[in-house]
């Protein structure tokens, strides 16, 4: 079995005692996120994270400092001297990083210093890979801070041109958004489907005891395999625990597409971040060669449709997986003066039977938007032919299927427990700012999921506002009465949602003293609607409170 330790044109992780020196090396200067961030200041620093170089280059001009040589030639994508590059990993040495795969001789730059092309003994160097620090705080996911390195290739922003096919992809905000809306509940077995550069698997070793990680990219999983050797303490681990002969490691690295190298397993957790990117064929392109690290390969949103359909199937009982994607929608729009059609019209048809499912939709945009997003992407503007006909591919493309709209957000799949009756499906559309992480509040709405199943009348049970809930009411000058009120959640998904009156009267009186069933008779005699039709609307209205977090269980 391959173990992706020397794939062509990707970093070699077979030298351990390398990798230590490397990472004592960057760990020595302060190679971290926080020791970054200090040594740019804020501007910089937040315009790196958007691409945005200038402004770093600027704030290091001058600074000669092993850090600042280890960002401008890391980061930055500078060419510098091998004298200052040795100086920020002395440990590790040059003639070791270009052995890696992680630098290079810059002839070109070298040429103006009369250097003789000694390829062993280089006068200047350049990054050959990106190598930048990664890292969370305790308080996302406990223990400890957690302070790691990952290479990826270089993107077009540090190295000029179209990116290569093959590319692998770094710290982008996607795999952010998936991080970040992950449940890190502790698991026996998870897969990392599509792994990239191993970030998603990073996280799950914090609290899965094995995972899987698979991508359909040789040069991915060499880069993965690097990232967790030079991680290796960090995360937890040792040489054996990436040994591919070993049956008991704890990280298993395989080479396949979709589900494919997974068959006969079963997972507690899936994460992936797929290929989802709606992609054309352009004029005699074939699918090889497309972006591997974006584009799947099928037609439209067939790729969310097949892992939609199909991750159900690999998860243990009561096992859940969550990924982001992208969905068709087709028909009307409102802007066409016609009935919009529901933009989960296509993700309701994918959903196998007893399969439950939450999809949340952070994102809509036109074709001809979602056409430029991507073909910047990518560099693939450079050229203004290439572009025009790729563009129109796009166009052409989504009119074919009568596509007015693409929408993009987080899929969350869970399989009942043994004995467990399915949920009904949720689709809810969420454009404003929520709060990160998010995986800890999905993680509580599941829960509450649960708990209602068990209590389904909520006559005997006592509930309380929950802590980040506020109320607003807003009346005419004047009105006796208030014309709208509102509760707004602080935290989490920061919904709101209108109340009627009998609801807010509810509401009001959730202070844990009386059972939900004692508050829905009080307000029907208040009222004067002593029927049955009157206590099953309310008590569906405040089922969905407490699904939505609005109210919580006191007990």
């Amino acid at each position: 079995m391959t173990d992706f330790a020397t794939v062509p044109d990707a970093p070699r992780s077979d030298n351990l005692p390398v990798l230590q020196a490397l990472a004592a090396d960057l760990a020595a200067i302060s190679y971290t996120v926080d020791g970054v961030a200090q040594l740019l200041g804020e501007d910089a620093n937040q315009a790196l994270g958007r691409d945005q170089t200038v402004p770093a280059a600027l704030a290091l001009r001058g600074n000669t400092s092993p850090l600042a040589t280890a960002v401008r030639f890391w980061l930055l994508a500078e060419s510098v001297s091998a004298n200052d590059l040795g100086l920020a990993v002395p440990g590790t040495g040059v003639a070791a990083l270009i052995s890696l795969g992680l630098a290079e001789a810059d002839f070109d730059a070298a040429d103006q210093l009369g250097d003789a092309h000694d390829e062993s003994r280089p006068l200047v160097v350049r990054a050959a890979v990106d190598l930048r620090p990664y890292g969370w705080p305790a308080s996302e996911e406990g223990g400890n801070d957690t302070n790691l390195w990952v290479a990826s290739d270089l993107g077009a922003h540090q190295r000029p041109g179209v990116l290569r096919k093959d590319h692998v992809l770094g710290i982008g905000q996607a795999s952010l958004t998936l991080a970040q809306g992950t449940m890190r509940r502790n698991v026996e077995r998870a897969l990392d489907l599509g792994t990239g550069c191993g970030i998603q698997l990073f996280h799950l070793l914090h609290h899965a005891s094995t995972v899987v990680a698979t991508d359909i990219s040789e040069r991915a999983l060499a880069f993965t395999r690097f990232n967790l050797l030079l991680n290796a303490p960090a995360l937890g681990l040792d040489a054996t625990d990436l040994d591919a002969d070993n049956p008991d490691a704890r990280v298993s690295l395989r080479l396949g597409s979709l589900l494919e190298p997974l068959e006969g397993e079963r997972f507690d957790l899936v994460v992936s971040n797929p290929p989802f990117v709606i992609t054309p064929r352009h004029r005699g392109e074939q699918s090889s060669e497309q972006f591997t690290y974006r584009d799947g390969g099928m037609a439209g949103d067939a790729i969310v449709e097949s892992l939609v359909r199909g991750l159900p199937g690999i998860l243990n009982p009561g096992g859940t997986a969550q990924m982001l994607g992208n969905w068709e929608i087709s028909g009307a729009t409102a802007d066409d003066g016609g009935t919009p059609v529901e933009w989960h019209g296509r993700p309701s048809q994918w959903l196998a039977p007893g399969t439950e499912a939450w999809f949340i939709q952070r994102e809509q945009v036109s074709p001809g938007g979602y056409a430029e997003t991507w073909l910047q992407d990518a560099s693939q503007g450079r050229d203004s032919v290439a572009y025009a006909n790729a563009f129109e591919d796009y166009l052409l493309d989504f009119a074919s299927r009568d596509v007015s709209g693409i929408g993009f957000g987080y899929i969350l799949l869970r399989r009942p427990a043994a004995g467990e009756a399915a949920g009904a499906p949720r689709f809810e559309e969420i454009l404003y700012p929520i709060e990160q992480p998010v995986g800890p509040h999905l993680a509580d709405a599941l829960e509450r999921g649960q708990w209602l199943k068990a209590h389904p009348e909520l006559t005997f049970e006592y509930l309380l506002v929950a802590p980040d809930v506020t109320e607003e009411r807003h009346q005419k000058p004047g009105a006796e009465h208030p014309g709208v009120i509102l509760l707004r959640q602080g935290a989490g998904l920061r919904r709101t949602n209108l109340l009627s009156t009998e609801l807010a009267g509810f509401v009001s009186a959730c202070d844990g003293e009386l059972t939900a069933g004692q508050i829905i008779g009080a307000l029907a005699v208040l009222l004067e609607r002593a029927d049955g039709e009157f206590a099953d609307n309310l008590t569906a209205e405040v089922r969905n409170l407490v699904r939505d977090g609005f109210l919580l269980p006191a007990n």
